[in-house]
Parts: structure tokens; C-alpha cells; sequence
């Protein structure tokens, strides 16, 4: 066969080389479209086809494609559907069950990714009864790049709420949407543009970055694809040796028996308190795997009706038997483990659970304040109390993975670029845990973000609706300063940007866990929000604002403004409000609420200058208005004495 019969061939076959037209993957079957705006379609085509766009039926105009690319612009269209979009030229394309209504950017990291598989345990009517079709969700690939902004996503499609589908929503998204829908029946789409762990600098494009050299400089490195390759494949050479050495040294694996056998004799063991954690001699921080195990006694009913084995939160990973039958595994500390249990592998009596631990940050055990039972949501064996525990190994620490994607500039011009040229209502925006450490610069950062976010949409200064970040952590007995109070309090400045607003969320987190369940109450308040900003109803959408701080004896007075009625003091609020002299030291004020003002002293403080409220990691949240709103965290000095 000559060389050009092959090459015709090859023609004949490509889809692309037929240059037919191509959508990109937003615009498709069951996409939702921002009502009452002009929206811009595009995709390619051969460069001297004409590409004719129909909707339900209507010619809308035609376009021609220039270097391979072609848009055009359908004229702004009320909320509603479904319609019909056709598309021909070469080839033809029909897009159905199409909506117009309102779109919104869902985009952070962890806590705004985390899908409604996560609250399922404490949300399961939400899950069993969410027929929303008009509620619809885009996941965009979490596939970051350096070089350019892409055009495009490599897959994706749009999916409509329902019992089988909405277990992979985004959950702060999920509540957000249904709170609008519910109020106003008008289509929603989600942009579901997160990614667990990113920092801010990962979201911003080369543009934004251009003033913070440092992350541009590192930007500028992962462009390097040999640099690239070489780290993933340095990290993950690294992780199989370590987990490698690990699992050839663990004698529970080793020996002549493992020790998740059932009749395993454990009689020489450690006891050990679940929930708990176990250090080495003197606090020193231990890495490796350790084995527990625990006897349960049932009843032949409880055998019988159990279908749910409970964890907790362990660290860092686990694999869990039941009488010597593996039934889950995780690998790293934040999941809940809600392990099915198979039918049949319980019995009457006594029924063996092991668990083998590996712990690779230094400690190793079972969070508190966490679930641990065997059975089912009616009837549950409480698993607390005395376990067994011994080490199989123990090894170095191990080093921390690079983790490319978190890297300045890669989500932007892989997650979020694409997306810039489909119009949105707004941007709802959960993030800044992972600057905790780098507070000092996350506002300018975080502010520079958003205005080129607006500038690359083209749409003016749309609502940008962020979470701040909730309490989280262990509670400290003494007023002390908290990088997360500091990041809390840049995210307050923020709000210097026009046309943004902020959900306090500093009484509905976890002290165990970075990722709180009630995601209903966070999205449900970044609603309140849009209804205010984005729909233009007059709502209360904030907690209580701090207005002035006066000094008056030994005393502080605050004056809050009178928005949605009296404000509410919650109890106890002994280590809510701190005070400090000229000297700086703050100690735990006692208070005194006096309508709208609260009078704040202490007795070893005579002339106080400034006062802190909900300033810690996890700090009291006894702030409200009569919405009830929380008042965020803040820090202030006297504004008249």
C-alpha cells in the first residue's frame, strides 16, 4: 500500500482530520445557560465551514470558522426549558434538554469539593429524596497545567439531581443551589471547580501572579514536563519503598499466623482505650503500623442485622477485618469509615475485629468525639472502650509528597480557564485552609484573584460569595493569637472588594475535623447571600456588624448595627470576647449585654484599648442577630475614649 493511499486512509477514519464541528465539553446535552445574558457559543470546525446554529428550530444566525475556530452569539433568554440547540455544517449536532437559568462557579478546596457521599450518615432523607432535574452539575477534571490556559477539559457532562446522581455533588454547592431553587423555581448550574488541599496561588492565573514573585517563580518551574515526571516519579519511588519495607517488615503479616486471624492468641497484648492515641516513651513521635483488636459478643439478632461497621477518624490509614475477612480500607486520616459488613460473616457469640494502623505523621490512633459501633442505624454495639494493640513495625518517618497540583497556576489554567468563557451568575468560593500558615499575604492574594477572575469573564464585578473558615482544632484555656483567626480576619478584609459577601461559619464546625459535616447551614447562608447581591431581594444575609468600640471607665463598649431586630448573647460566653490594656496582654473579659451593645471588663485591666472576639481556631461562636446569623470574628481598637 503506497504512503498516500495510507494517508487517505487515516483521513477517511480521524474524526478530526474530517474536521466536523466540535463543541467543547461544557457546551453539550442537559447544560444549563445563564438566563437574561447573551451567551457566546463556540467550538472548531474546518476552516472554510460555516456553521449554522438553530434554536428549537429558529435559525439563530451562522458563523464562519477562522485558524480552525468559530463562535457565535445567541441572543439573552428568559429562565426556562427544555430547548433544542442544532448545529450544522459538515456534520450535525443536536444539544438537548437545555435550561437557561442561573450558573455559578462552586471553586476552593477540600470543604467546597466534598460530596454528598460524605454527609450522607447525617443527611440521608437529603440524599434519598434530592429530584431536582433542574439542578444540574458540571465536575470539571482535576487536571492541572502549567504552560497555558486550556480551551478545553479532556471529559465531563452535565448531571441532574436525583437519589442516584447527587452523591457526587459537591455538598456545599448541593444546599446552596436547592436554597435558591426552592425560593424562585429558576434553574441552577453548578460549576463544580474544586480541589482538596489547594491554596490560593494554584487558582491564579500567570497575570495575577505577576505581582507575587515568589509564586510566579514556581509557577515558572513546573512548566518543566521533565521536572514534572521526575517528581511524580521520585515521589511515588519513595512511597513504594517506605509502604514496600513496611508491609516485608510488619510481623502481622509475616509471621506464621496474621494477625487478623480469628484465633489469633493476642493474650500477651497491650491494652489500649478507644477512642485514644498512642505515643512512643516520653511523647516521641512514632511512625509504622500497629495492629488492634477487639472482641464483640452478639446476639444472634444483632449478627443477623448488622450491616455497618463504624471507625471514626483514624490516623493515618487502615485496613479493617471481621473475623479474618477484609471489609474496607483507607488510606489517609480524614474520611469517616462506614464499612459495609458482608451477609453472613457475623455470627452469634463472639466475632473478632482487627485493624492494622499505619501511621506516617507521627502518631497513631483513634480520634475522640467520633462514632465508633457495629450494627445498624437502629441498633448499634458500642465498639469504645478496651482494645488490644502491638506494634508490627515501626519505621522512619516518611518525607511529604511534592503534590504538583497544588502548585501556583495549575488549577487556573487547567480547572478554571476553560470555564471563562461561558457566562456565570457568580462565584461561590470555600478555601484558605491550606494558607493558614501563610496568612500575612492571603488577602492580597486572595482580592487579586478575584478581580481577575472577573477581568478573565468579562463580565464586570459578577457576586463573589466566600465561606470563612470555620472553628476547627482543640480549644485553648488562655486568649492567645491563632493563625486561623489571622486568615479569618484577611478574609474579612476581602470584603473591601465591591459586590462580595462572606458566610460565617465559626459555630458550625468540628474540633476533630477539618471537614465538618454541616454543609446544609454553610450553603444555605452563601443563599442568603446571593439572594441579596446576586437577586437583588432584601434579605438579611449577615450576622451582627460591629460598628464602634468606645472605652467608658474600666470598661468596653460595643455597638453593633440594629440589622434583623435585637441581638442575641448566647451562654456561656466566658471565653468569647478578650480584652488588653496598652500592654497588649489579653485575658478573657467578663460581659454584660445592654440592648444592642455589649459592655465588656476585667477586673486586672483598667483602662482597655482594643478586644477580640471568636479569635482562636476554635473559637465561641454567642454572637447573633434575630436572623439568626452569627457575628464573625473580629479584632478592634477603641474609636473613642
Amino acid at each position: 500500500m503506497t504512503v498516500s493511499r495510507l494517508l487517505l486512509i487515516i483521513l477517511w477514519f480521524c474524526p478530526l482530520a474530517a474536521a466536523d464541528i466540535r463543541l467543547p465539553r461544557l457546551i453539550s446535552d442537559g447544560m444549563v445557560l445563564q438566563r437574561d445574558q447573551a451567551i457566546v457559543l463556540w467550538g472548531w470546525a474546518d476552516s472554510d465551514e460555516v456553521v449554522r446554529v438553530k434554536l428549537d428550530g429558529k435559525l439563530v444566525g451562522k458563523a464562519g470558522s477562522s485558524g480552525g475556530k468559530w463562535s457565535l452569539t445567541l441572543p439573552a433568554q428568559p429562565a426556562g426549558g427544555p430547548h433544542r440547540i442544532e448545529l450544522s455544517g459538515h456534520n450535525e449536532l443536536a444539544l438537548q434538554d437545555v435550561y437557561f437559568g442561573d450558573v455559578w462557579v462552586a471553586s476552593g478546596q477540600s470543604n467546597m469539593e466534598l460530596p454528598m457521599a460524605r454527609v450522607a450518615e447525617a443527611y440521608p432523607e437529603d440524599l434519598a429524596t434530592a429530584d431536582f432535574p433542574l439542578i444540574r452539575q458540571f465536575k470539571v477534571p482535576q487536571k492541572y497545567h502549567f504552560q497555558a490556559p486550556q480551551a478545553d477539559f479532556e471529559s465531563g457532562r452535565w448531571v441532574a439531581a436525583s437519589p442516584q446522581t447527587v452523591a457526587d455533588f459537591s455538598a456545599v454547592a448541593f444546599y446552596f443551589a436547592r436554597s435558591l431553587f426552592r425560593q424562585n423555581g429558576v434553574p441552577i448550574g453548578i460549576l463544580n471547580n474544586a480541589l482538596g488541599g489547594s491554596p490560593v496561588e494554584a487558582w491564579m492565573s500567570e497575570e495575577a501572579l505577576q505581582t507575587f514573585p515568589d509564586a510566579l517563580a514556581e509557577a515558572e518551574r513546573f512548566k518543566n514536563d521533565e521536572l514534572v515526571g521526575s517528581i511524580i516519579e521520585a515521589d511515588r519511588a519513595k512511597n513504594d519503598k517506605w509502604y514496600g519495607d513496611l508491609n516485608r517488615n510488619d510481623a502481622g503479616l509475616t509471621g506464621p499466623k496474621p494477625w487478623y486471624a480469628p484465633d489469633l492468641d493476642d493474650s500477651d497484648w497491650q491494652g489500649f482505650q478507644v477512642p485514644g492515641f498512642a505515643d512512643g516513651p516520653d511523647g516521641e513521635a512514632l511512625n509504622g503500623v500497629w495492629w488492634f483488636r477487639k472482641r464483640v459478643h452478639l446476639s444472634a439478632q444483632q449478627a443477623q442485622q448488622a450491616d455497618i461497621l463504624r471507625l471514626g477518624r483514624i490516623v493515618d490509614a487502615d485496613e479493617t477485618y471481621i473475623n479474618g475477612v477484609r471489609v474496607g480500607h483507607t488510606t489517609y486520616q480524614y474520611p469517616p469509615r462506614r464499612y459495609p459488613i458482608p451477609d453472613g460473616l457475623l455470627k452469634a457469640g463472639d466475632n473478632q475485629i482487627t485493624i492494622r494502623v499505619i501511621g506516617n505523621s507521627g502518631r497513631h490512633g483513634f480520634f475522640f468525639d467520633k462514632p465508633y459501633w457495629i450494627g445498624n442505624e437502629q441498633q448499634k454495639t458500642d465498639l469504645t472502650g478496651q482494645w488490644k494493640v502491638k506494634s508490627g513495625a515501626l519505621a522512619p518517618a516518611l518525607p511529604g509528597d511534592t503534590f504538583i497540583r497544588w502548585k501556583p497556576l495549575g488549577l487556573y489554567n487547567g480547572l478554571t480557564a476553560p470555564l471563562t468563557r461561558l457566562p456565570i451568575k457568580g462565584v461561590i468560593w470555600y478555601q484558605g485552609e491550606s494558607n493558614t500558615g501563610r496568612w500575612q499575604d492571603y488577602r492580597a492574594k486572595f482580592t487579586t484573584m478575584i478581580r481577575d477572575w472577573r477581568d478573565k469573564w468579562g463580565q464586570g464585578r459578577f457576586p463573589f460569595l466566600f465561606v470563612q473558615l470555620a472553628n476547627f482544632m482543640e480549644k485553648q484555656p488562655q486568649p492567645i493569637d491563632s493563625n486561623w483567626a489571622r486568615l479569618r480576619e484577611a478574609q474579612t478584609q476581602s470584603l473591601s472588594e465591591p459586590n462580595t459577601a462572606m458566610a460565617i461559619t465559626i459555630d458550625v464546625g468540628e474540633w476533630n475535623d477539618i471537614h465538618p459535616v454541616n454543609k446544609q447551614a454553610v450553603g444555605e447562608r452563601l443563599a442568603l447571600a446571593a439572594r441579596a447581591l446576586a437577586l437583588g431581594e432584601e434579605v438579611v444575609y449577615q450576622g451582627p456588624q460591629l460598628q464602634s468600640v468606645q472605652a467608658k471607665d474600666d470598661s468596653l463598649v460595643l455597638a453593633f448595627d440594629p440589622l434583623a431586630g435585637e441581638l442575641v448573647l448566647k451562654s456561656p460566653h466566658d471565653q468569647a470576647f478578650a480584652i488588653a490594656g496598652e500592654d497588649g496582654q489579653f485575658r478573657w473579659a467578663g460581659v454584660e449585654q445592654q440592648g444592642n451593645r455589649i459592655v465588656l471588663s476585667h477586673p486586672e485591666i483598667e483602662a482597655p484599648v482594643q478586644v477580640r472576639y471568636g479569635w482562636a481556631d476554635n473559637p465561641d461562636a454567642v454572637l447573633y442577630n434575630g436572623a439568626g446569623l452569627p457575628a464573625g470574628p473580629f479584632e478592634a481598637k477603641v474609636t473613642k475614649r
